[in-house]
């Protein structure tokens, strides 16, 4: 089993506490669950509606912000159904050859410019993985179409990864397409409980799992 390296610094893993968890009490799952819900809530508000001191919710947030338990995101729509400016999606698993580790690509990551790159322009997703031993990376890829998201991918992605890791870095690549989004970050469901921006006000904090 490949493991990720814990010698380098990755800024979403959380801060553990000794036994190596960081169990939540019974107020921080509910302004978890609040938060999920709707992130833009404020404290005063989630305190309120849940029965919780506005000084306990703002130190509990501010704690799992702290240790990397909570995070927040925001998405523009680029698809068929947003901006249009992606039509087609595919799902690529990358596999490494042997000698390339989860330390040099976490490295890669890691060293990342702050500018738009080949990555930030076509990748809407990746992850780094195992197979057959080996490191691999999947990831998600936007295009116009099937053929210019081939294009990107042989033209942009893998020359990419073969100056980061060497020419003969890659030794397969599986792809499949994407239809449609279902379910996303476990809670969401955009065609069920999404409306305007946020999870839907009568979609109940019951059915929203955190643990």
């Amino acid at each position: 089993m490949i493991g990720l390296d814990k010698s380098i610094s990755c800024p979403w893993r959380p801060k553990l506490v000794k036994n190596g968890k960081r169990k939540l009490d019974d107020q921080e799952l509910l302004v978890a669950k609040a938060l999920i819900r709707n992130p833009r809530l404020s404290d005063n508000r989630l305190g309120d509606e849940n029965g919780i001191p506005v000084r306990t919710v703002s130190r509990k947030r501010a704690r799992m912000e702290r240790d990397g338990l909570l995070r927040y995101y925001a998405e523009v729509d680029m698809g068929e159904h947003g901006t249009g400016h992606f039509q087609c999606r595919h799902l690529y698993v990358i596999k490494f050859r042997l000698g390339v580790t989860v330390k040099q690509v976490q490295r890669e990551i890691q060293n990342e410019p702050h500018v738009v790159t080949v990555f930030t322009r076509s990748i809407y997703a990746s992850h780094l993985a195992e197979l057959d031993g080996r490191v691999a990376l999947v990831m998600i890829v936007d295009g116009s179409n099937d053929a210019d998201i081939v294009e990107r991918f042989q033209e942009q992605i893998v020359p990419s990864l073969n100056r980061t890791h060497g020419a003969d870095a890659i030794e397969q690549v599986e792809t499949l397409r994407l239809l449609a989004p279902i379910r996303m970050l476990r809670n969401y469901l955009p065609a069920v409980n999404m409306e305007n921006g946020k999870m839907k006000e009568d979609w109940s904090i019951e059915s929203i799992f955190v643990a």
